[in-house]
Formats: C-alpha cells, structure tokens, sequence
C-alpha cells in the first residue's frame, strides 16, 4: 500500500491494474482508485478541480467547463465488418475508419496517463440480470466519477470483487482535445464508439451526460439484439401493479412527470422492454433543474442532498443557497442523483408489463392538444415521427425552442433504423392491449413567445385522469387536419384550454395557417419513411 500525494491510501488490486492495462493505461505511473467512496469523491472534487463547491443542501455544485450540452454532430460509431450492416448510418450515426478511432483512443491513453490519479467506477447497466452489461468508467475528474456512480447501478461488495472483465469500457479523457486533422474529426470534441472493441473514447468536452448517453446508445444496439426493445422513456407503476411508460426528449417533461408521489418510480429516462416486464437501464436520474422548486417538484427538489451532483448552477457566493432560476451559465443546469433519493423508487428498478404509454412532445407553434387519446395506427406514426422542439442548453448551440422531428423519441440514440424499434413497440401495444397518449407540454394559446407554456399542474392533471380510468370513458371531439380525439372535458383543466383552437389568442386565420405549417412538416417528414410503413399508418398522417 502507498500513500498519494493527497495522502489517500493507494491499495495494489492486481486484477484491476491488469485490466486496466489492456486499455493501455499505465497502472505504475497513475494512482488508481476503484469505486471510490463518495466523501473522497467530494474530497478530490473540491481539492482538484477548480470551481467546485457543495451547496447548501449538500449536493457537489461543479462545472462541465466549455460544453454545457451534448455534442451530437461529434459523436462517431466505428465502421467495422461485425455492425456495419445493422447500423442506421446517415447524419445521426456517422462513420468512424478503426484507424480513426486508434488515434483517439491512444491519444486519450496518453492524456490518462499523464495524471497524477485516475478513477475507475465499475457498475451495471440494466436492473433485469439477464440482460445487464457491466460497464467500466476510466476518468481523470472526480466530477466524472461520481456522476457515473450515481448514474449506473451501483455494485454490492461482492458483485465488485467477482466483477471480472467489463463488457464495455468508457475512457473519458475530456479534458484534453481531439485532434481535428485526424480523419473524420470536424472539431476538437470526439465522442466515438468502437462496438468490436467494446469501448468508447470522449475527447474535448467534459459534459458529463456524454458517459450517461453513450450507455445509452449501446444498450439501443445491443437490446434489440437480444431480442428486447430498448426505449427513450421514463417509466412507473400504480399502487395496483399498473405500470405506465412515457416517451419524450429533453425538456418534454419526462423526468417530471414520471416522479409523481402517488405512484413508485422505475426510472426517469431509459428502459427495455422485455418478455416479463419493463426494467431500467440506470441507477439514478439526471434531472433538469432550471426553474426548479419545492413547490412544484418536491421529490426532484429533496433529492438534491449529499452526493447528488448539480451542474453549472449559480448560487449564492456566502449562503450557497442555489438559485434555480439563473440561467446565465446555461438553460441546461442539471443534477445527478441516485434512484433511491426519491423515496418512492422502486428498487429493484423493474416493473409489469406496461398498461399505458405516453408519448410526450413540447409543440413550440403552440397547436397540438394537451392531450389526445391514439389509435394504434397513430401510435405508430406519432412514435416513428417524434415530433417535438428541442429545448434551449440540451445541446450545444440551441438557445430557443426549434421545431424538430426525431424518431422513436430519441433520434440521438438510435443505432438500428426507426422503424426496426417501431416494428417491436407494434407488436407489444397490440399483444398487450396498451393504451397510447399523445401529450403536449409545450405552448398553448399561441406559438413560443406569444403564447403560454401549458401549466405543469395541468400536465399533471391531465395524468392523473389517464391512471384513475377518468380519460378511459370520456367523451371525445375529433381535432381537424390531425384527426386526434380531444377529451371534451379533463378534472383540473379549463375546458378552453383542451383545444388549441378555443386558447388559442390571435386570429383564425393565424391559427390555421400555423396548424396547416406543422402539418405540412410531419407529412414532409415522414416521407422518409413512408417506404417501410403499413398503409394504415401512412392514413392517419395530416391532412392538409
């Protein structure tokens, strides 16, 4: 045993360092520390990385640096004979040559192994044992490491010494830049993914969600792989076994909506569906907190504590009471915390069989209803479009809501084509007779910046009539052009406010050429995927 500099005792693990050294990582140069307790992770944080500090609630405040948002036109899938088939290449997975991924990879290696200590969190991706994947995170931060402890599964002690080898391993070496004259590259960020070698490389950001969301794409390869169908949503379960699933990108209200007091959270962002039920991908939640409060996300708000990890926040300089509202570093502040923050997680993460699906989207031209109840043919076309905006800081360079479409809801995540995930979700709605929603939480009674974002409460509202049966047997109006059945009234929800037409606050004539503009994009969207969609589908689509 040797001491650091820092004076933490440094254990010999034989089996780690040779792990390890297969990455090229010089285990005789660095200190590592393997699954580090979270008080010497705070410790580390605070010594050794400039503008960290713990907040009043006790939470690690800490800075992602430059990039406060992910990097979806840097992210490369290695082109090699073993995926290259399978893989949906286009602008959301770009080629990556192997000799294009050895350069960053031994240029990571080499970064690595320059620092003083390196940390390596070795977790599990997915609660159902079947199906999980052991996942090594090698970092140089403590920031790094302990928000991938919060955000894989957390081994018990004996499950870390019989870990063996990891299925995956991620090097993040976000500090130091790719080299943009290395083929391929298109600036100084690189976020790759080598399925043959079973690695991936981050370079030139330090956004810790990058970790987060590559596990994410790995498990949308390798799950329907296995037969299971991995999904972009948050999902919990009703005091009688009912177990709903919601669907949506960033800022859609996924996070907030699934933590709801009356019922047990599985998880708050990504899951498979299995033969048996539904399990989480993840150990925690990475929530979005701007704007956050007590009052209107209390479970959120409590589960900011002693080893949740707050990004990018301001707060008060001697209080360091945080204020939620300042968005003056980002629109994207964030916190990582644990699963079991929220007291009433499920833990075990996995749940039934899905007995109602919500399909989120933050409509920004303000005319899609609060809530519309689905057929199964529009089902399929709302989840093969993804319509929604995507929300200012959720990725670099987006400052206001922009309308987007993007497949299955999570677009950035696939790695099969739209439709190979939109072929299993068909075939589990209708053997399992699931009731689908369609959910607007974004603008009502008029487009961004005349109208109003719909109220969270009514959101909520809206809800809690899916989960008692309220929306089952109520009764219905069918909305023009999109052809959606409108509930005519909703427990909690003026009236006025269930039909865009009723809210909306300028002329007709606006209104329907705004509701004719959102139309016209999802018909010219889904012309790309007309091609391998049933007849049925393609009817239910607008009509102009």
């Amino acid at each position: 045993m040797t001491k650091s500099p820092a004076g933490s005792i440094h254990k010999h693990d034989p089996e780690l360092e040779a792990s390890v050294g297969k990455d090229g990582i010089d285990y005789t140069r660095v200190n590592l520390l393997r699954n580090t307790s979270v008080a010497k992770l705070y410790e580390d944080a605070l010594r050794y990385e400039p503008g960290t500090s713990i907040s009043s609630a006790g939470a690690l405040v800490t800075s992602s640096g430059k990039k406060t948002g992910r990097s979806p036109r840097d992210k490369r899938i290695v082109d090699e004979e073993t995926t290259t088939e399978d893989i949906w290449w286009g602008p959301v997975n770009t080629k990556m040559t192997e000799h294009a991924f050895l350069i960053n990879h031994e240029r990571a290696v080499d970064y690595l192994n320059t620092r003083e200590r390196l940390y390596v969190f070795d977790g599990f991706a997915g609660w159902d044992p079947k199906y999980r994947l052991k996942i090594r995170v090698v970092c140089a931060r403590a920031y790094h490491s302990l928000f991938m402890h919060n955000m894989l599964i957390r081994p018990t002690e004996e499950e870390l010494k019989n870990y063996g080898e990891p299925d995956f391993t991620i090097l993040n070496a976000g500090a130091f830049p790719a080299n943009r004259y290395t083929t391929g590259m298109t600036s100084n960020t690189s976020v790759s993914i080598n399925f043959k070698l079973r690695q991936m490389v981050i370079l030139g950001t330090e956004y810790a969600g990058e970790m987060k969301k590559g596990v994410f794409t790995i498990m949308h390869y390798l799950m329907p792989k296995a037969g299971v169908l991995s999904l972009h949503s948050s999902a919990n379960q009703g005091p009688q076994g009912d177990t709903s699933l919601f669907f949506g990108l960033s800022g859609t209200g996924k996070t907030t909506l699934s933590a709801d007091p009356a019922r047990a959270l599985i998880g708050d962002d990504e899951h498979v569906w299995t033969d048996t039920g539904v399990f989480n991908i993840e150990g925690g939640c990475y929530a979005k907190t701007i704007d956050l409060s007590a009052e209107k996300e209390p479970e959120i708000f409590g589960a900011i504590r002693f080893g949740s990890v707050l990004e990018n926040v301001v707060f008060d300089e001697d209080t360091r009471v945080v204020d939620y509202s300042d968005k003056s570093l980002t629109e994207n502040t964030r916190c990582a915390y644990p699963i079991e923050y929220i007291p009433n997680a499920l833990i075990p993460c996995v749940g039934n069989m899905p007995k109602n699906i919500v399909m989120l989207t933050c409509d920004a031209l303000g005319v899609l209803p609060p809530v519309s109840k689905l057929t199964s043919s529009q089902a399929m076309y709302h989840f093969i479009s993804g319509y929604t905006s995507k929300m200012a800081g959720t990725e670099d360079g987006v400052i206001e809501p922009e309308a987007t479409f993007s497949a299955c809801f999570g677009q950035p995540f696939l790695v099969l084509h739209p439709t190979q995930y939109a072929t299993m979700l068909a075939a589990k709605i209708e053997e399992h007779k699931v009731d689908v929603w369609l959910i607007n939480t974004g603008w009502n009674g008029g487009a961004y910046g005349t109208g109003k974002r719909i109220a969270l409460k009514y959101s909520r509202a809206i809800i809690d009539a899916i989960h008692n049966g309220e929306l089952k047997s109520a009764e219905y109006e069918t909305y023009p052009i999109f052809g959606l059945e409108i509930p005519k009234a909703v427990t909690g929800v003026p009236a006025e406010v269930l039909n865009p037409a009723t809210a909306w606050q300028g002329t007709p004539e606006t209104f329907n050429a705004t509701v004719s503009k959102l139309a016209g994009l999802f018909n010219e969207n889904f012309a790309k995927y007309a091609d391998q969609a049933t007849e049925d589908v393609i009817a239910v689509g607008p009509k102009i």
